[in-house]
């Protein structure tokens, strides 16, 4: 089956993951970056006036970008829109052309009120979809209320290669060796930067891995424990298998109940520890399988009473990462969700 792959091509990045499963399971992929088309319009105030304006004015740019990139290229079976955000309706007008199905994969919030400008052009496309998947339950009536013709509800994903250790018996370089991690941006109005707060002033000692923490207000606190910019690849694995803890924080601005870090952390060696909301309930036994708390005085107790318990931090370790396979929430396992929902499975294998 030949997909045709629309997303960032970066190797680090989630959507060269995803793009990366399916030929595991068996695809031809054509994955092309439609940010080529409009990078050099993306920079400075010119480059914030089309995030904020929801790219509407990139649109006759991109769609022509499009009909000369896929010239030549042949049939598809399916086309995947990773994000999907630059899309337009006209861009995807050109890819029907010469593609059976479209679907769309936006983790992030598009329906929601933060990002409602950024995401003007993906909610006017929508549609336009075959399909489109959801991480969160509020998303599909959303979805479905903008004229989306399905959509399936998923759980976001790790990937079964980029998540694992090349190899679990290797040692952990000695900066990856920590107490609790936390590996992530910081964002404004989130209040990550006040948790961590909130652990250093309880003599717990956060390792933070990440970018824009300097922006934080409180950040003269927070600068002895940060430890470098953001990590990806064998560095973000072996950070994570390194600490007794590894804390996953929600994007309330996204109305997340849970994250990417839910599933990374389990598959690559980490304890989880978490806010408790039912999604992570549903995915994890709390006490043994993943740590969840409520309140940042519970996350406190928690980090503690698991640092003084070695035998009990091994335990949660090694199950949560059982039930995260159990799970079966790969990448791998999305994409064939996918090519099921579509009647697609049995071209892929």
């Amino acid at each position: 089956m030949r997909v045709l792959y629309l997303g960032a091509t970066d190797p680090a990045s989630t959507s060269r993951h995803r793009a990366d499963a399916l030929r595991r399971i068996g695809c031809e992929v054509l994955h092309i970056e439609p940010f080529d088309a409009v990078r050099a319009a993306m920079k400075g105030l010119q480059g914030a006036l089309h995030y904020r304006t929801g790219y509407l004015f990139t649109h006759a740019r991109l769609a022509n970008w499009l009909s000369a990139q896929l010239h030549g290229q042949g049939h598809f079976d399916l086309c995947w829109v990773d994000s999907g955000e630059l899309i337009s309706k006209a861009a995807l007008d050109v890819v029907r052309q010469s593609t059976r199905r479209i679907v769309l994969f936006n983790h992030d919030d598009p329906t929601g009120p933060r990002d409602r400008l950024r995401f003007q052009t993906l909610r006017r496309a929508i549609p336009s979809y075959d399909l489109c998947l959801a991480v969160r339950d509020i998303n599909v009536p959303e979805f479905r209320h903008l004229g989306a013709r399905d959509v399936l509800k998923i759980w976001r994903s790790y990937d079964e290669v980029a998540h694992r250790p090349r190899d679990p018996s290797a040692p952990v370089a000695q900066a990856y060796r920590n107490d609790i991690v936390f590996i992530g941006r910081q964002m404004d109005g989130e209040g990550r930067d006040l948790l961590m707060q909130h652990l250093i002033r309880n003599g717990l000692r956060p390792a933070i891995w990440g970018d824009n923490w300097q922006r934080s207000s409180i950040w003269s606190e927070l600068e002895p424990y940060w430890k470098g910019y953001s990590l990806s690849g064998q560095d973000y694995v072996d950070a994570i298998r390194g600490a007794s803890i590894c804390l996953g924080m929600l994007s309330k601005g996204n109305r997340d109940h849970h994250t990417t870090r839910t599933m990374e952390i389990p598959v690559a060696g980490g304890l989880f520890c978490a806010e408790r909301t039912q999604e992570h309930l549903a995915l994890y036994r709390d006490g043994v399988e993943a740590a969840f708390w409520s309140s940042p005085d519970e996350c406190v107790e928690v980090c503690k009473a698991l640092l003084a318990h070695p035998p009990v931090r091994e335990s949660i370790r090694q199950a949560g990462q059982g039930r995260v396979l159990n799970n079966r929430v790969g990448n791998e396992d999305i994409c064939r969700a996918v090519l099921d929902r579509l009647g697609l499975i049995r071209q892929a294998a």
